[in-house]
């Protein structure tokens, strides 16, 4: 996404017990945890057109737009905005990158009423995907 109108970082220290790729990382985090609540926000309140089943092509639904060694690139989107996740990994720590282009002018007064709550959110995803993986390791 070249220049989107949103964007946010959340980071994470992580160590050795929730060691994971980009995509385990993506996987606890969106499908685990997120669960149905993270669908029915995507899908009905945000109205992206996910994908209804898991193929190692997407995660949650999320098409996989890119992805490397340390990194991962999710991307939806809906008939008024493009989002954009992005999980990136370093040796102690991993971050969640959120970036939503506004397609249509609604899309900024949608996202400007979810973002609020997403900010107060993401930051347990972070925690719970990290205990998830971690009890996948044992």
């Amino acid at each position: 996404m070249a220049d989107p109108d949103y964007i946010d970082l959340f980071t994470l220290a992580t160590d050795a017990t929730a060691a994971g790729t980009p995509h385990q990382w993506a996987r606890a985090a969106f499908e685990k945890e997120a669960g149905p609540a993270g669908q029915f926000v995507w899908r009905v309140l945000l109205g992206l057109r996910l994908a209804w089943r898991s193929a190692p092509t997407q995660v949650a639904g999320w098409r996989i737009a890119g992805q490397g060694h340390n990194w991962l690139t999710l991307e939806a989107r809906s008939w008024m905005l493009t989002g954009n996740l992005v999980v990136h990994l370093d040796d102690d720590q991993m971050a969640m990158a959120t970036a939503i282009s506004y397609d249509r002018p609604i899309a900024e007064r949608v996202w400007t009423r979810l973002s609020r709550t997403h900010r107060r959110l993401a930051p347990a995803l972070l925690r719970d995907a990290r205990t998830t993986l971690a009890q996948t390791q044992r």
